[in-house]
């Protein structure tokens, strides 16, 4: 099922960037780039991300800002 009619990504392409550590619909929209155009998508990309263990967001909550910019430079340039 696609999610974004813009850029022809599918429900199955968001997960497999939410497994690969993408945290929220800005770091999916990186990767792929859903979400980017029309908008219409985000809150269904937001509803597959769910609030689920997001290693990232952890780090995050702990004062760790940089290493999850890394971590999300690495991630985009793996893309």
């Amino acid at each position: 099922m696609y999610v974004c009619s813009c850029f022809g990504v599918t429900e199955k392409q968001v997960k497999a960037h939410a497994d690969a550590g993408a945290c929220t619909p800005r770091q999916i929209a990186s990767a792929c780039k859903a979400g980017t155009d029309c908008g219409s998508c985000v809150r269904r990309i937001q509803a597959i991300l769910g609030r689920g263990n997001c290693p990232r967001r952890d780090l995050l909550d702990q004062g760790m800002p940089a290493l999850v910019a890394e971590t999300v430079t690495e991630l985009g340039e793996a893309a």
